[in-house]
């Protein structure tokens, strides 16, 4: 669950970052001392997002490399133990869908 919330904040920074950026190319003409500082704060804000962006989805790569790799080891050590478990899970995947 918590992972489907940073993809989902990963997705909206992303969202934020592309209107920044047209922000910033729609007003590259006007000019004013108020304009420059909302500019550049807003430049710093778009560069602070990427940073953050980049480093989240490097962990949420990461942590998915890591539980790929503990299923892995996990199959290769007991794989009875992995068949009966997706046995189980297909049971009941099944069983939930005749209901319906």
């Amino acid at each position: 669950m918590q992972d489907v919330n940073k993809d989902k904040l990963i997705e909206d920074l992303k969202v934020v970052a592309q209107d920044v950026e047209a922000l910033l190319r729609a007003t590259a003409s006007q000019t004013g001392e108020k304009l420059s500082e909302a500019r550049t704060r807003a430049e710093e804000s778009l560069r602070s997002a990427r940073v953050r962006l980049t480093e989240a989805s490097d962990e949420i790569a990461d942590r998915t490399r890591a539980a790929a790799t503990a299923a892995d080891e996990y199959v290769r050590d007991y794989p009875w133990h992995a068949v009966g478990i997706a046995a189980g899970i297909g049971l009941a995947v099944g069983l939930l869908l005749a209901r319906r």
